[in-house]
């Protein structure tokens, strides 16, 4: 993915989002829910109501990009629509983005001592 570099913000719109929004509706979504500023340079996450599909929505300085990913197989996963807005970091995002949950990684053994 040509997307964001390591540092950016991150922020999840816990719950679901209407799939169908744009680029117009999802910064509304941002400004209105999130309360935050769409243009601000940060990601933005909004997930459908199945749980396949996602969408991030983010500022590059000229425009905005949206990025939208669906799943053949298996969730997202995601925050309960209590929690309202849940901040990732950039390498939870990478792992959000392939399906992984970034809440529960499966950590590799550490690599074994050199002599």
């Amino acid at each position: 993915m040509i997307g964001p570099g390591a540092g950016v913000r991150v922020y999840l719109a816990c719950g679901v989002t209407d799939m169908r929004k744009g680029i117009t509706g999802l910064a509304a979504l941002t400004q209105e829910v999130l309360r935050r500023n769409p243009a601000s340079g940060a990601v933005f996450a909004f997930r459908g109501r199945r749980g396949d599909r996602i969408k991030l929505l983010t500022w590059d300085g000229q425009g905005f990009c949206l990025y939208y990913k669906v799943l053949e197989k298996g969730r997202f996963p995601w925050p309960a629509p209590a929690d309202g807005t849940a901040r990732l970091t950039s390498a939870q995002l990478a792992m959000l983005w392939e399906g992984i949950d970034w809440r529960r990684p499966a950590w590799s053994a550490p690599p074994a001592r050199v002599v």
